[in-house]
Order: structure tokens, then C-alpha cells, then sequence
């Protein structure tokens, strides 16, 4: 019997997985994960463990026939295809900059043993470099690009051939040890495929009825919460949109405000796929001046600004490793346009405390608070930390649960606590900065450029 090898990055499922289907054509698999060196340091602790997490998942739905090896890829794939005849070994097409780099080099490496990498599918609906506007240049506004997204259209998803055999006996190396995210993810979430279809069942049952109106709130579970499972492939986007037109939902409030937001992580990863420099640099030319990181950088990334708001959402995610996306925004907006800094500094904060760190999706949010990416209009996008707080948190339950020292104050008043003369009884910090001479400075710094 024959054997192929297909080779997990960013997709730990079984299901919806093209590269498994044309891997399983006429012989039996050795589904393997490489821990790269180069990509692994840099994930930080929080990811390490919640992929390793995701890998154990994957190795007990192959009933451990999953082989684990660590070292450059472009060494271990040839390596691992020679010690079980493998005459190809099968992939999902990597987008990212990082990954296209990395799968030439393993391309090169094999060809030159008489092997081929043969790519199946991406990690989006529609793959990054695909869609144009009429002119035949890349997308940069994301109404447009969401519109032809929809009109492109996807296939349905892939199906797992009945007769899957995988090959065992293939020795692996050890996965990082127990952890907070061995089985669990930050806030106790299980994880893998298994967990992810669950939660997206529940959320079809009962959350994207509510979605469009509920997901900007915080304060309740009104997200579906599947930023991780999309993050390391334990579910493709496919499936979800397969699901929601098959329930008749593509069309109601819920499901197209659902719908969009995929759209959005898929615009942001083909504006990466034709401008890779900008994962750490501006898209368009800077739009303002910008201070030196010191003492405020340290206070907004300890939650320590003295605006409730954004101090629940910085620790947030530094006790779980994620953060509600409409905080992600208020909180980005404060670093760049109240602390006056460029936002590489809160980005790479931001991915190296996120369960959910997506390269791209990460990079563009930022620039798109900074306007200094897609769709920029700087002059809009100056946040207020109070006003978002009482809108998106009317009776400050998010803010009392993660900032303990306002508590004791009420309703919306936890959003405020330098208007009661009990505010700040508790040792929660004074304002760093004032929100209104800050918004006028940036504005002016804006126009000064």
C-alpha cells in the first residue's frame, strides 16, 4: 500500500479538508505536524499552548496515528516523507507571507528527492489573491471587495472519503508539556474540532438569531466565540457559510452581520497576500506623528489608564487572551489616538497575549483604528473610552468584572468613577491622560502631516 503524507499547519480538523481528500486517494495517510522553530518562538506562551491543545485534539481523532516532529520544515517534511515512501506529501495553500516563503523552500527540498508538495484549498472561502477589481488591481475598501466575495461565491464543503486509511507505527516526538491550555483553552473552553462544531451548533441555535444587535455588547455572550477554532483550522469558514445558507440565514440580520465579519478576516488576509510588508508597517503613509513608548505604554497595557472601558479590556486579555473585538477597537484607538503611538506597539502586544493572534487580521485592525491602512478615515476614528464604555456596557457589569477596585460603584457610574466622590476608594488609578485635549491633539497632529 502506498502512503501519503499530509502535513497540519492551520488546519487541525478532519472535516471540510481538501488536502485530506486528494491525500486519501488510493492509499493510506501519516498525518503529521511540524513544530517550526521560527514560527514557535514567536507565538508566545498563550498560543504555543493553545495549538498544542488544538494537536492533541487532532491526535485523538486519528486514533494517535498524528506524528509530531519538531525542526525546519524544508528538513523534517523530506525527511518524514523518505522514512515512509512517501512519493507526495499534501498541504492546505498557505497565504501568509511567512508561509508561502517557508512552503517554497520545503517545495525546493522535495522536488530535489523526486517528491512533490501538492496544495489543496486554503484557510479562506475564497483565497487570498483571488478576487480583482475591474481595473485588475487588488482590493483596498472593504465594501467593494465583500461584494464581489459574495458574487465569487464557494464550493460546498469537502467530504472525507468512507475508506480513510492511515498509516501507524511512525514514531513522534513530544508536544510541549501540561499546561493551562493542554485540554482547555484560556477561559475553559474545550478546543479541537469536536468542540469547535458544538459551539457553532449552539451558536446557530441560539446566538445568530441575536448577533447583528448583540455583538458589539461585552457585557453579554452575544459572539460566537469561534475566532480560535477559524485561527487554527478546526473549522473552515466554508462549513459556517454552507450552514448558514442551508438554514435560510444568509439573508437575515443575524447571519449577514455574521457573514461580514468573515468577509472582514478574509480582506484583511488578501490585503496582506499583495502587500506583505504591511503585517508591521503602515499601508498607507503615516498619517500623524508619534511619541516614544514609556511609562503610558506600560500603564495601557496593565490596564492602568484610569478609563474603565479600556482598562477591563487590557486585562481581559491578559488574564484569558482574548478580548471582545469592539474593546480590541476602543482600546487600539486610545494607544494611537490618545497616547499618541504608533500602533506596532500595541499590535505586537496584542499578538502576543491572544489565543486568537491572526497576523493579518491583527496588522489591519490596527491600521484600519489608525488610518493608516484599509478604508482610512483618521479624522472618524478617534474613540471615545466613556461614551463606547456606556454604549456597548450601559450598566458596567464588563467593567466591574474585570476592574474589581470600581465594584463597589453602580450602573453606568462604573464608567465614571471621577464623578462620585467614591470612585476612587478602592485604589483604581487616576486618568493618565485627558480623552478631550488628546482627541484635539491628535486631530492636529493629523492635519499637520
Amino acid at each position: 500500500m502506498t502512503t501519503t503524507v499530509l502535513w497540519h499547519r492551520r488546519d487541525l480538523r478532519r472535516g471540510d479538508l481538501p488536502a485530506l481528500s486528494t491525500a486519501l486517494d488510493g492509499g493510506a495517510v501519516l498525518p503529521l505536524v511540524v513544530l517550526d522553530p521560527a514560527l514557535w518562538a514567536g507565538a508566545g506562551r498563550v498560543r504555543q499552548s493553545r495549538y498544542a491543545a488544538s494537536v492533541r485534539a487532532l491526535q485523538t481523532s486519528y486514533d494517535g496515528a498524528l506524528v509530531v516532529r519538531w525542526g525546519d520544515p524544508a528538513v523534517v517534511v523530506p525527511e518524514v516523507a523518505a522514512e515512509v515512501g512517501a512519493r507526495a506529501v499534501h498541504v492546505t495553500a498557505e497565504p501568509s507571507p511567512y508561509g508561502r516563503r517557508r512552503d517554497a523552500r520545503v517545495r525546493t527540498a522535495l522536488a530535489a528527492a523526486g517528491r512533490d508538495l501538492r496544495a489543496s484549498g486554503t484557510p479562506y472561502a475564497v483565497g487570498p489573491g483571488v478576487l480583482r477589481t475591474g481595473a485588475g488591481t487588488p482590493y483596498q475598501v472593504f465594501t467593494p471587495f465583500r461584494r464581489a466575495w459574495r458574487d465569487h461565491g464557494w464550493p460546498r464543503p469537502a467530504t472525507l472519503p468512507r475508506a480513510a486509511r492511515w498509516r501507524t507505527g511512525v514514531p513522534s516526538e513530544p508536544l510541549p508539556g501540561a499546561g493551562p491550555g493542554e485540554t482547555a483553552s484560556g477561559d475553559g473552553q474545550a478546543v479541537g474540532e469536536g468542540a469547535a462544531l458544538a459551539r457553532w451548533a449552539e451558536f446557530l441555535d441560539h446566538g445568530v438569531a441575536d448577533y447583528a444587535e448583540h455583538r458589539d455588547r461585552p457585557d453579554v455572550d452575544g459572539t460566537s466565540r469561534l475566532s480560535e477554532a477559524l485561527k487554527y483550522g478546526e473549522l473552515h469558514p466554508r462549513t459556517l457559510l454552507a450552514d448558514l445558507a442551508d438554514r435560510g440565514l444568509v439573508g437575515a440580520p443575524g447571519g449577514a452581520a455574521f457573514a461580514s465579519e468573515l468577509a472582514w478576516r478574509e480582506f484583511y488576509a488578501d490585503v496582506l497576500w499583495h502587500h506583505p510588508r504591511s503585517a508591521w508597517t503602515d499601508l498607507r503613509p503615516l498619517a500623524m506623528s508619534y511619541d516614544e513608548p514609556g511609562a503610558h505604554l506600560a500603564a495601557w497595557e496593565e490596564g492602568r489608564t484610569g478609563y474603565p472601558f479600556v482598562d477591563a479590556g487590557m486585562r481581559q486579555l491578559a488574564a484569558t487572551g482574548w478580548m471582545h473585538n469592539r474593546v480590541r477597537m476602543v482600546t487600539a484607538s486610545f494607544l494611537v489616538k490618545d497616547l499618541h503611538l504608533w500602533w506596532p506597539h500595541g499590535a505586537r502586544h496584542f499578538l502576543a497575549l491572544l489565543r486568537d493572534g491572526d497576523l493579518a487580521s491583527n496588522a489591519h485592525g490596527w491600521q484600519w483604528v489608525a488610518g493608516t491602512g484599509t478604508d482610512a478615515a483618521p479624522y472618524f476614528r478617534i474613540f471615545n473610552p466613556v461614551s463606547q464604555g456606556c454604549r456597548f456596557d450601559p450598566d458596567g457589569a464588563y467593567v466591574r468584572r474585570w476592574v474589581p477596585e470600581l465594584a463597589h460603584l453602580h450602573g453606568a457610574a462604573a464608567h465614571e468613577p471621577w464623578r462620585h466622590p467614591q470612585g476612587y476608594d478602592h485604589g483604581y488609578p487616576q486618568r493618565i491622560v485627558d480623552h478631550d485635549v488628546e482627541r484635539r491633539e491628535a486631530l492636529a497632529r493629523y492635519q499637520a502631516r
